[in-house]
């Protein structure tokens, strides 16, 4: 499948993939964060779209665009500046970039997952790109008044990833009882019994690395007798980049050299 990123001259968008890394799972002790694997493979799923230019950013409370203030780090060009256009503080990101994708396709667009900034929060939408001729714009909400945020040159503001338009249309859920399914129950059942004696385990005699302090069943893409889940288990994503005809895209590598 083809995400296409159509650049109009001038146009100079930082879009890289995603990174799995976070600074505060790097920050937990021993980097337990990482071992959810749902967090890493979320935090790596899609692409990332950069800042231009260092920032900062200040909500009065009110609800008129004006009482959003963005002041731009020294030498930033005027049109790199996220601005307020809508009020009821929010700040929006210009996105420099018509993005196509093939038909019946959509592009979910939002802030990166796992990535919390103190005081504003990032705005999702579902863009279909598939014959939109439109830009779209990358919006963040203040979540507190009179509280300063920022953004450094080069942080993710926005987060894309296909999605096909209508599955989510042809999804029937349902509840069932789980005696209905005799071997997820039993399976569900062992995980269970397997997790609770690894718990008092873990209390009796903590081991000393850090690798054996939790089981990784789900990591390894097994049940806790061994059987895999699945042929196609992931535990890393390995997305291609952004690169035009016959050259490398300049953003290929993390700038922060945080992308393995």
């Amino acid at each position: 499948m083809e995400l296409t990123c159509y650049l109009y001259p001038g146009w100079k968008p930082r879009i890289r993939a995603a990174s799995p890394r976070r600074d505060w799972m790097d920050a937990s002790p021993e980097s337990f964060a990482y071992r959810c694997l749902p967090l890493s493979i979320a935090n790596s799923h899609g692409w990332e779209i950069l800042t231009p230019c260092g920032f900062e950013a200040f909500w009065t409370g009110g609800m008129a665009p004006e009482d959003v203030i963005i002041r731009c780090d020294r030498g930033s060009a005027p049109h790199d500046a996220p601005v307020a256009l809508f009020g009821q503080g929010v700040m929006t990101f210009h996105v420099s970039g018509l993005f196509r994708t093939e038909p019946g396709w959509n592009l979910w667009v939002g802030g990166p997952p796992n990535a919390a900034k103190d005081g504003i929060a990032p705005l999702g939408g579902i863009v279909e790109t598939d014959w939109s001729p439109f830009t779209f714009t990358m919006n963040w909400r203040f979540t507190r008044p009179k509280h300063w945020i920022r953004f450094e040159e080069n942080e993710p503001f926005c987060h894309i990833f296909p999605l096909q338009r209508a599955a989510v249309e042809a999804v029937e859920p349902r509840f069932v009882p789980i005696d209905e399914e005799p071997q997820l129950k039993a399976q569900f059942e062992n995980w269970s019994r397997s997790r609770d004696a690894f718990q008092k385990e873990m209390m009796r005699n903590p081991p000393s690395a850090p690798s054996d302090k939790w089981q990784k069943f789900y990591y390894r893409g097994i049940d806790a007798t061994g059987v895999p889940g699945t042929d196609d288990h992931k535990t890393k994503l390995r997305l291609s980049e952004f690169e035009p005809a016959g050259q490398r895209c300049p953003m290929h590598s993390d700038p922060t050299g945080r992308n393995d």
